[in-house]
């Protein structure tokens, strides 16, 4: 039995970037010599352990052979003859495709102690993006993964003939056999790394954007007015706003708001809803279907929604008054989730200076809002409605008292403001 260290630990290591786990192989061994050993089996579709103190994932070399369409179409084969090189052979990218021994401890030693039987070491010195063998265009989730790679390696180049499959794949309609779960674990993953525009643009050079995610991909070739949007056209807009929220280190729900905040831009009014419904609507209309076709955390999809619906509100809120100001923040449920009003606002800022020219403009809506709402939520209710309920007034009186000292509240703190 001979153990390997495979994948990212190899690859980032080699790079000289932190490495966060290791994942393992291990070559010449069953199930049941692992068990004796004291390794826990996990794998549902193939033999993957758990280390008894490290809790790493061990797993046991295997081929996989295709059986049918999308990523769970294999028939996978694990057995104490299958070679490293087979297993490594069936990995997506020639930079996760290199192996080390087990006791390899890094650049130092390359590349002594490192198997590499499909030039991901080349690959790495040239920052370049390449399959390992054909069999890649049997999993569409490795064109996602491509994509989310680009964003995290933003300077690396995807090989020509990479792209060429990709493309093919997605004609050949491998595409639209992905699962919601991957393609969410894919694209959370992507959003969250130094350059996720990239991610888009990958995916829409090979077509894949259309496919899982047709509500953004129509965005390009959409006009806006050159007053406020100055690179005009909503899918750069969109790009812009991407890297805007990444520049800003701004967190996963943030940057799902960002990503779906003009998605109703992409339609006509009779697309999905009446003429007179404006495009803030069908966005909030059209993410409420991409949420659940995706199966979205509910902490991003409710954070999209306020942002979808209400950021040309925000945007416009210098020109509100106090009573304005709180029924705005009444809309976004800011009294009762004031930090999810918060990043509602920081994703504001990222689509006004998402726009070229406007990266390094100031956002004072966001510093007003939050003082806005800083006061209303410093109101002390109870006292107001223990007066008003002595008094003999009803529910609706009661509320419309505390709306009215948190009118008065926010007011004075916009006063103040100005005299500063």
């Amino acid at each position: 039995m001979q153990v390997f260290m495979v994948g990212g630990a190899v690859r980032d290591r080699l790079l000289g970037l932190p490495v966060q786990d290791h994942d393992w192989v291990v070559v010449g061994a069953t199930p049941e010599q692992m068990a004796a050993r004291g390794f826990v089996p996990v794998g549902k579709d193939f033999p993957v352990f758990l280390h008894p103190e490290t809790h790493e994932e061990y797993a046991l070399a295997r081929t996989e052979r295709k059986s049918g369409r999308g990523y769970k179409g294999f028939t996978v084969h694990t057995s104490p003859d299958v070679t490293l090189e087979q297993d490594l052979a069936r990995r997506d990218l020639s930079i996760n495709a290199i192996a080390a021994s087990a006791d390899w401890r890094g650049r130092a030693d390359a590349p002594a102690g490192l198997i590499d039987p499909f030039g991901g070491q080349r690959d790495l010195q040239d920052k370049v993006l390449r399959h390992v063998t054909a069999a890649f265009r049997e999993d569409p989730v490795r064109i996602l993964r491509v994509a989310r790679f680009a964003a995290r390696f933003h300077d690396f180049s995807i090989a020509p003939e990479t792209q060429v499959l990709m493309r093919e794949m997605v004609a050949e309609g491998e595409a639209d056999h992905l699962v919601a779960e991957r393609v969410w674990q894919e694209l959370s993953r992507g959003l969250m790394e130094a350059h996720p525009e990239r991610m888009f643009a990958v995916l829409r050079d090979c077509g894949a954007l259309r496919v899982v995610l047709p509500e953004v991909d129509r965005l390009w070739g959409v006009p806006q007015r050159a007053e406020y949007h100055p690179e005009i056209d909503t899918g750069v807009h969109l790009m812009m706003v991407l890297q805007m929220a990444a520049q800003l280190g701004a967190s996963l729900p943030v940057r799902y708001a960002c990503l779906t905040h003009d998605i109703g831009k992409g339609t006509t009014p009779a697309d999905v809803l009446p003429r007179h419904i404006g495009h803030e609507q069908r966005s909030a209309r059209l993410l409420k279907g991409l949420s659940a076709r995706l199966r979205v955390p509910t902490d991003c999809h409710e954070l999209a929604d306020v942002v979808a619906r209400e950021h040309g509100n925000i945007h416009r809120s210098g020109e509100l008054g106090a009573a304005a100001l709180l029924r705005l923040l009444e809309r976004c449920d800011a009294l009762r989730k004031p930090a999810r009003f918060a990043d509602a606002l920081l994703a504001c800022e990222c689509d006004a200076r998402g726009r070229l020219g406007r990266q390094d403009e100031a956002y004072p809506q966001r510093p007003r809002l939050l003082a806005a709402l800083a006061a209303a939520l410093g109101v002390a209710t109870a006292p107001i409605a223990d007066a008003a309920l002595a008094a003999g007034a009803k529910g609706p009186e009661v509320g419309r008292r505390i709306h009215e000292a948190r009118v008065q509240a926010v007011a004075e703190a916009l006063a103040l403001a100005a005299d500063r």
